[in-house]
């Protein structure tokens, strides 16, 4: 690890500011995946703004019914708040299953959209990786890729995107706020995330040096009927091989509303609009739910070790969205 200053701030116009002055500097908020990347060189800052004492730490519903999150919420926080439990509860089964405890009381909801894939290519300094090194080749392409992406891929990077709190978040239509030195912002979450195409390196849509200051979530009644269920390698604290978040609005056996977001099958937390137009206004048996997975995975193009994916996401849609109508039957 390179040598770098550090700098603790509590203002976010300063924190802005500093990162405005010094391009080669990076926003620390609980290190869970910038300090690891720094240790294997992937990461090479030359200052630390370290942002965790910011007044960005609140939950909080606003007038028009949303749900404010501020980003240096820890997700140890946001899963144990009686409103996200109560009006998501996927969002919370979503954190709950990220991490170990340890690591979801430093981690913080703006890290958390910002942390990076956990390709071993990507994390292998002596590897090409064009999300690395623009240019240099993607071996996942032809060397391991048993995790890689079934969903939005491009020849030039098949890394899917870690995060499960962002999956929920993709479910309910999340607003990401942030601040630049120009001022505030707003990004929905379905456009914070850029499509993978021939640059890899470029992820998220965010200004050069913006701070992440909130993610809201907009009403959703459908929400408090939700689930995310997560399948991965070990019942351990492991990343996802395959994700889903879930709610539907059943009236009389019929799908008023429909959310569906998938993970660990693309470069960023997969909004299932397919899926979601054949489940609304369809009658909320199995029949209905296997025809919305199979439209929303008509799609996918797996490679030769990662076929596996699209049974598993569809089985394991199948199963959220069956588990959810028996619960609004009861």
């Amino acid at each position: 690890m390179r040598e770098f200053g550090y700098q603790r701030v509590r203002d976010v116009s300063g924190a802005v500011a500093l990162l405005d002055a010094d391009p080669e500097a990076r926003f620390l908020g609980g290190g869970t995946n910038l300090v690891d990347l720094m240790k294997t060189g992937v990461e090479r800052p030359a200052r630390l703004v370290d942002v965790r004492e910011l007044p960005l730490d609140r939950i909080e519903s606003t007038p028009d019914g949303a749900l404010r999150i501020g980003a240096t919420v820890t997700n140890s926080d946001l899963a144990a708040h009686p409103e996200v439990r109560r009006r998501y509860p996927a969002l919370t089964q979503a954190v709950l299953a990220g991490a170990s405890g340890q690591l979801r009381n430093m981690a913080t909801v703006g890290g958390n959209l910002l942390q990076r894939t956990r390709c071993g290519y990507f994390a292998d300094v002596s590897r090409p990786c064009n999300k690395r090194v623009p240019g240099s080749g993607c071996p996942a392409i032809e060397g391991e890729h048993h995790n890689a992406a079934i969903l939005g891929a491009s020849d030039h990077c098949v890394a899917v995107h870690p995060s499960d709190m962002g999956v929920a978040l993709a479910a309910f239509d999340a607003v990401v706020s942030y601040e630049t030195a120009d001022g505030p912002g707003e990004l929905p979450l379905a456009d914070f995330y850029l499509p993978v195409g021939d640059t890899p390196h470029l992820e998220t849509a965010l200004p050069r040096g913006a701070l992440i200051t909130g993610v809201t979530l907009p009403p959703a009644p459908v929400a408090a009927h939700s689930r995310y269920r997560k399948v991965r390698e070990r019942a351990s604290y492991a990343f996802a091989i395959g994700s889903v978040a879930a709610a539907l609005d059943i009236e009389a056996g019929v799908v008023r509303d429909a959310r569906v977001a998938l993970g660990a099958v693309a470069s960023r937390p997969w909004r299932a609009l397919e899926a979601e137009r054949v489940l609304t206004g369809a009658p909320a048996d199995v029949r209905t739910f296997e025809a919305a997975a199979d439209a929303e995975l008509a799609a996918a193009r797996p490679l030769p070790h990662n076929g596996y994916k699209v049974t598993l996401m569809r089985n394991l849609m199948v199963a959220v969205l069956t588990e959810l109508a028996q619960e609004a039957a009861r």
